[in-house]
């Protein structure tokens, strides 16, 4: 295995979450019953394709825009109160990676100013060779092009490379792509069909730079 390609959201930072929140506060204050079964469909698609979700849910005629406006400006307001949720042993997997030369791409569906303005608050823009989002597709997760232009970018094979993912879209977008996904649950736990499309569930990013050391102390790679 040559490269690791990691989502953003719910792997590096704890924003999933956040995300939610925001979501189902301005569908309180709008007056949208039933935000928290529309909520998790959406988790690792982007704008695109949650779109459809939510239009499904709330009708042709819905402002989507203006909903997702609102949002960004309550998830903002939070991010500005509370600061960046950077995940338990994301810096220290990053480092390693980094001092050890491997090749690190980043592959989120969340949109490119987000993408970049959380990865130079927490300063981890350096870390990565690649980083693609979601807006640079037309679809993104569960299909596995945002996969496939990462790894293209990075010029390695998928079959080369694992992908850290936490959602269920995101497994099946890295499988689809011929990688070895590794998923880390973070709102959505794994059930058969998550157990069946990953190479490894692992309980957070500190088991999986365990597991990384091991691979790398038995056979010089990852």
């Amino acid at each position: 295995m040559k490269a690791i390609v990691f989502d953003m959201d719910g792997v590096l930072f704890d924003t999933e979450i956040v995300c939610m929140k925001a979501w189902m506060a301005i569908a309180e204050k709008n007056g949208m019953p039933g935000m928290e079964e529309v909520f998790p469909k959406c988790i690792g698609l982007n704008s695109n394709d949650s779109r459809q979700i939510v239009l499904e849910a709330y009708g042709e005629d819905f402002d989507y825009p203006g909903f997702r406006q609102q949002s960004s400006e309550w998830f903002q307001e939070y991010m500005e109160k509370n600061g960046l949720p950077i995940k338990p042993g994301a810096r220290e997997i990053l480092e390693w990676l980094w001092e050890n030369k491997y090749i690190v791409g980043l592959a989120s569906s969340t949109r490119s100013s987000s993408v970049f303005g959380h990865l130079e608050r927490s300063r981890f823009r350096d870390y990565f060779s690649t980083v693609v989002t979601g807006d640079m597709v037309e679809h993104s997760k569960p299909r596995p092009d945002i996969y496939l232009l990462a790894c293209g970018q990075l010029g390695v094979s998928p079959a080369e490379a694992y992908a850290i993912e936490d959602s269920p879209n995101g497994i099946r977008s890295a499988h689809a792509a011929g990688m070895r996904p590794i998923m880390v649950p973070d709102m959505i736990a794994p059930d058969d069909e998550m157990k069946g499309l990953s190479f490894r569930i692992m309980k957070d990013l500190r088991e999986v730079l365990c597991y990384l050391k091991e691979q790398h102390r038995q056979t010089g790679q990852l």
